[in-house]
């Protein structure tokens, strides 16, 4: 599994949602490699439009959202059937 975190250089609310999305991961026993991506190119490759953003095995799951790590999980656990 292919765990993508889309977020700007330097900004804090990016930051709290890298905090967040590691946190939510872990604790719905994901596991995969992580990889925390701010390359303009990249980001406009998926169609996001604003930061932060949560990219599962190449689908857009949460865009542009600081959500809180519980909200997150909630995210996750409706996508999860279909990335497993």
């Amino acid at each position: 599994m292919k765990v993508e975190v889309i977020m700007s250089r330097g900004k804090k609310v990016s930051r709290s949602f890298l905090g967040n999305a590691f946190e939510a991961i872990k604790a719905c026993g994901m596991h995969g490699k992580v990889v925390v991506v701010n390359d303009i190119q990249a980001i406009l490759k998926y169609g996001i439009k604003s930061t932060p953003s949560l990219v599962i095995n190449g689908a857009v799951v949460i865009a542009g959202n600081l959500l809180s790590q519980e909200e997150i999980i909630s995210a996750l656990q409706q996508h999860l059937s279909s990335f497993t």
